[in-house]
């Protein structure tokens, strides 16, 4: 009787095992994104194109990890006019080694995502977004200090908070 209840235990273990894992829900997916743009925006102010290249890696990854199905309609709408221009920005990023290259892609880049980001209200964390006079361009930021990916080390508090996208309840 042992016998049989382990095999029993054992080939359940087995079906188990063989269930595909349920792909992470929105929220996460949609936070994995919002990680990854700022570890871009982080490497941007700090003058590092070759971190800008690995987290725009990141970024096109996590990208293709949103689950269209999980979305409400309004979602949809927003997701389907801004995915693809989200992914050639992010690949742009990738490909380019020159630093001012990466930023005119991050500058598009930021605003998608903000226009992504303020749809969805699914962000764990509250996001700044700020304002470089200078540049004339905005960015998302996990800070309210500013860490201007634009003017790197040049200038890196050049800017101002325009707005708080608050924390998903």
């Amino acid at each position: 009787m042992k016998i049989a209840k382990y095999f029993l235990a054992i080939l359940f273990l087995m079906a188990t095992a063989q269930i595909k894992a349920k792909p992470a829900d929105l929220k996460a997916s949609v936070n994995a994104v919002v990680k990854s743009y700022l570890n871009i925006k982080n490497a941007l102010a700090a003058d590092n194109s070759k971190a800008a290249n690995d987290a725009a890696k990141q970024f096109t990854a996590a990208l293709k990890e949103i689950q269209q199905d999980q979305m409400d309609a309004k979602q949809k709408d927003t997701w389907t006019k801004y995915a693809e221009k989200l992914r050639f920005d992010g690949e742009h990023i990738i490909e380019s080694a020159e630093i001012a290259h990466q930023r005119e892609h991050f500058s598009s880049l930021s605003a998608n995502l903000y226009a992504v980001l303020k749809a969805f209200k699914d962000n764990d964390a509250p996001l700044y977004q700020q304002y470089c006079p200078m540049a004339k361009k905005t960015w998302l930021s996990e800070l309210s200090t500013i860490k201007n990916p634009y003017l790197g080390k040049k200038m890196p508090d050049c800017g101002v908070t325009k707005e708080t996208l608050k924390a998903a309840k």
